[in-house]
């Protein structure tokens, strides 16, 4: 039996679209399959600090985490650090003054926190429910984006005025790619990483072909990922529902045992 690798994403796709819970189904597939051998990746926009303990003791054998910014797997029972490009002061500086120029909610991430521009109120709901979520997680959002060492990996906005976005784009596209969420939601990923280049140093670190590479996923910030690996997974709840057409298989949706279905369908288990 060949050794096969996966990377999933978390949000709808590890967990239920109903309700963000982790199906016991989805935990004991992941865990079948590394039984069988074969290697089990989270692969998430979200920065190191923001995955979940939860989701680390489901059992992978680790982690890309701000759309291939920073990398970890595990040795010893151990999350160790293989890999963590971050942007200078200078860039994330840039990126706060010009987004006082526009009204919209602005989060810096790195491996180390989240960090909201709270110089004026929030102003969108995205904005607003995240901050309060991050609350209730008792994350530390006390850093200071004007502070003369901040700097970030990655960043979103959530946009009022979706007018605003190509004059916002001029600067922000000297650094970062940006990737349509849906709505008034953008995400910013440094210019030559994403999940995709984070697969290929993984695929490189463990000598696994790209042949028996697979990526599970259920929104465009996936698109990458999906199209990087030889087979490519669309949750049923995906949303567009264009990235039907992109994938080699449509499972069922993360709350109806979908990783179950095509880790089996795939013979992970």
């Amino acid at each position: 039996m060949s050794r096969k690798i996966a990377f999933f994403d978390i949000d709808g796709t590890l967990t239920s679209e109903i309700d963000g819970s982790v199906p016991p189904s989805t935990k004991s597939a992941i865990r079948k399959a590394r039984d069988n051998g074969h290697i089990m990746f989270i692969n998430t926009g979200r920065c190191m600090q923001n995955v979940e303990k939860r989701f680390l003791e489901i059992g992978f054998d680790g982690v890309v985490s701000g759309c291939g910014t920073n990398i970890y797997c595990v040795e010893n029972e151990i999350y160790q650090e293989l890999f963590h490009v971050s942007q200078t002061h200078a860039v994330t500086s840039e990126i706060l003054a010009h987004s006082r120029n526009f009204a919209l909610d602005l989060l810096f991430e790195s491996k180390y926190f989240v960090c909201f521009d709270t110089k004026t109120p929030l102003l969108t709901e995205g904005g607003i429910q995240l901050y309060n979520t991050f609350l209730s997680k008792q994350y530390d959002m006390s850093q200071n984006p004007e502070d003369d060492n901040f700097t970030c990996d990655k960043f979103v906005v959530w946009f009022t005025n979706m007018e605003d976005i190509p004059a916002f784009r001029q600067v922000s596209d000297k650094y970062f790619n940006c990737i349509d969420r849906g709505g008034n939601f953008r995400e910013f990923v440094p210019k030559f990483y994403s999940k995709a280049t984070g697969i290929r140093y993984v695929l490189d670190h463990y000598h696994i072909a790209h042949e028996n590479s697979y990526s599970f996923g259920d929104s465009n910030n996936d698109l990458p990922m999906l199209n990087y690996t030889q087979y490519s997974i669309a949750m049923g709840n995906s949303i567009p529902k264009s990235l039907f057409s992109q994938v080699s298989y449509v499972s069922a949706k993360s709350s109806e045992n979908g990783i179950w279905q095509a880790l089996e369908y795939y013979g992970f288990i």
